[in-house]
């Protein structure tokens, strides 16, 4: 797209203006020591995506395929007004919040015989139905239903016209180049195209459609049509849960308006300013603790367990999150309700 920059440069160029959010340099090496502990083993790998989620698919086929590009068509706004009030889905005897409530319902809705996985299913899905497979177990529904039903109906005509109905065939469509299948992706689905404004710029962060491109590497181990050769060029994934980590890791820091306004819970529109400095600062800090990263494991001659990308950061940084929520409860995450992320 013309003149439109891509998530790296945005998130440089974002960073180089910002008023509000900073990147600490300090914090930065910091998180990257934090992270060279684990360069060597399983958490920093491909496989690590299957191995630490119960509720992802374990198999690399056509089906796995297929129920990520549904799970990252709706994976947009999770968090709750409240952590007393939220939507919870039960599934093989535990609980699911957040993004892990659409998969505990992806999954409970396949064990009960509804292809939702299936283009031509989801096509013509209803709004009641849609209601039906997303049910929470307490008395607060997953937000943005209705959102998540229209384009459901979008994504899944789409996927029928141009890809026969199946993700993998837009997979195989790439040539093995993760940079191509973000293209396909944004090009093909409207609701991917997470492109806003900043500086008299147009500048693109893509979450949903780098997370698909990730989980897609993911979920067929980097091999065969998942062998991405430039798999390395897509970057964190700009949400609301892993600025708030790099918060509270000391990597980024907010200005004292900002953070008033955080904590009083004040909600962002998306592409206001300040929304677009948090999400553009804190891609452009995991670049940076990735790049510290390379050189502390350079230095000490260690062993990595392949190529450290942002990809295996971002998830790792995001578990990190959720295993140390109550350390962060006074750490506010900005609100920001949209289907971007």
């Amino acid at each position: 797209m013309d003149g439109l920059l891509t998530p790296r440069e945005s998130a440089e160029f974002i960073a180089e203006n910002s008023r509000d959010v900073f990147i600490d340099g300090v914090g930065v090496r910091r998180v990257a020591e934090l992270l060279l502990a684990k360069a060597a083993g399983p958490e920093l790998r491909v496989g690590a995506w299957k191995a630490f989620h119960d509720l992802n698919p374990k198999a690399a086929d056509e089906a796995a395929v297929n129920w990520v590009f549904v799970t990252d068509t709706l994976n947009f706004s999770f968090w709750s007004e409240s952590d007393e009030h939220k939507c919870l889905v039960g599934y093989g005897g535990k609980t699911y919040s957040g993004y892990w409530s659409l998969c505990a319902a992806v999954n409970r809705a396949l064990d009960e015989g509804i292809p939702v996985t299936s283009a031509s299913y989801y096509a013509t899905v209803t709004l009641d139905e849609v209601r039906h497979i997303l049910r929470s177990d307490t008395d607060v529904p997953m937000p943005l239903i209705e959102e998540r039903h229209r384009i459901l109906n979008e994504t899944g005509k789409i996927l029928l016209e141009k890809f026969e109905g199946s993700f993998l065939n837009c997979v195989r469509k790439s040539d093995k180049s993760a940079q191509k299948l973000l293209h396909l992706v944004v090009e093909s689905f409207p609701s991917y195209r997470d492109v806003t404004q900043f500086e008299g710029k147009r500048i693109s962060f893509y979450k949903r459609a780098q997370i698909l491109v990730a989980d897609t590497w993911s979920v067929l181990e980097g091999k065969g049509d998942g062998c991405f050769k430039d798999i390395s060029r897509i970057t964190m994934f700009a949400d609301y849960r892993l600025p708030q980590v790099l918060v509270y890791l000391g990597a980024l820091k907010y200005s004292d308006e900002l953070l008033e306004k955080l904590l009083k819970g004040e909600m962002l529109s998306y592409g206001n300013r300040q929304e677009v400095e948090i999400r553009g600062c804190s891609l452009w800090c995991v670049e940076l603790i990735r790049n510290c990263l390379l050189e502390l494991t350079e230095k000490k001659g260690e062993k990595t367990s392949g190529e450290i990308n942002s990809i295996l950061l971002d998830y790792f940084l995001w578990d990190y999150a959720r295993d140390h929520r109550e350390d962060m409860k006074g750490i506010p995450f900005h609100r920001t309700r949209c289907i971007y992320y």
